[in-house]
């Protein structure tokens, strides 16, 4: 999530955002008991006391906790008393990994699953959530570290998909991968050093691989991939938005599948 979507929202957006927190010591250990929907805990590692309690409850509930300084949790708060700690409730409740291959199942089809390996722009994720909602993907895998959250952003970015469509949040995306192709989904990733997209066989199970927008695959993760998948790049920019790019590639696996 990047902080200039905490610190710089307005208007009708930045409404939404602060309706999603909760300020305060009290306020989140009762929202971690009533299990609420949390995204993220933000915690000042200087703090004592209760932040010990918040952490060991965010841990036993595989919440994520970050640690940030003072400056972050007062912008965030607007003038509101944090007392060092700050959730942000989630938009939408998670699946795991493995209902996305039950829910290929129940259709009768071949898991067609995107894997986004640090997408951190949450425009950029919710648009990759529209149109793998549109192509008839059965869901989206994120990590829970160094990605863009299922937040106000990705949904309002997702036209709404992100209300349809499954997304599944992991610890560790590379043993999640390793559980798809256990399980017959073929790994097929995006990189400019791979074979034109459209000359690889696509039609079977597919996990597709997207590339956070500056760096790409990540070396783990390109080297779990079954196949590397490139576009031709006939301009002086040699590299697409990630969305757009992913949608290219998720709709030359619907044509192939509807041939």
């Amino acid at each position: 999530m990047r902080e200039k979507n905490i610190n710089n929202g307005h208007g009708a957006d930045s409404d939404q955002w602060e309706s999603q927190l909760i300020v305060g010591r009290n306020p989140v250990i009762e929202a971690l008991k009533a299990d609420k929907l949390i995204d993220v805990i933000y915690v000042n590692p200087n703090a004592t006391g209760s932040i010990t309690l918040i952490c060991k409850m965010a841990k036993e509930k595989d919440i994520l906790v970050k640690r940030v300084n003072e400056i972050k949790l007062n912008n965030m708060a607007k003038g509101a008393s944090h007392q060092g700690v700050i959730a942000v409730g989630a938009c939408a409740e998670y699946v795991e990994p493995q209902r996305l291959l039950e829910i290929a199942s129940e259709r009768g089809e071949d898991p067609f699953i995107i894997i986004c390996d640090e997408i951190e722009d949450p425009h950029n994720l919710g648009a990759i959530i529209r149109t793998a909602e549109a192509a008839g993907a059965h869901g989206v895998i994120i990590p829970k570290r160094r990605s863009a959250t299922l937040n106000h952003t990705v949904f309002k970015s997702s036209a709404g998909a992100a209300s349809w469509l499954p997304v599944a949040r992991v610890a560790n995306l590379a043993a999640t991968v390793d559980m798809l192709k256990k399980n017959g989904v073929w790994i097929y990733g995006t990189d400019g050093s791979g074979e034109s997209y459209d000359s690889v066989r696509m039609d079977g199970p597919v996990g597709l691989v997207i590339g956070s927008e500056g760096f790409g695959m990540s070396r783990l993760m390109k080297e779990k991939c079954d196949f590397l998948l490139s576009l031709p790049m006939a301009g002086k920019i040699n590299s697409l938005n990630a969305s757009v790019a992913a949608g290219i590639f998720m709709y030359e696996i619907v044509r192939q599948r509807n041939k």
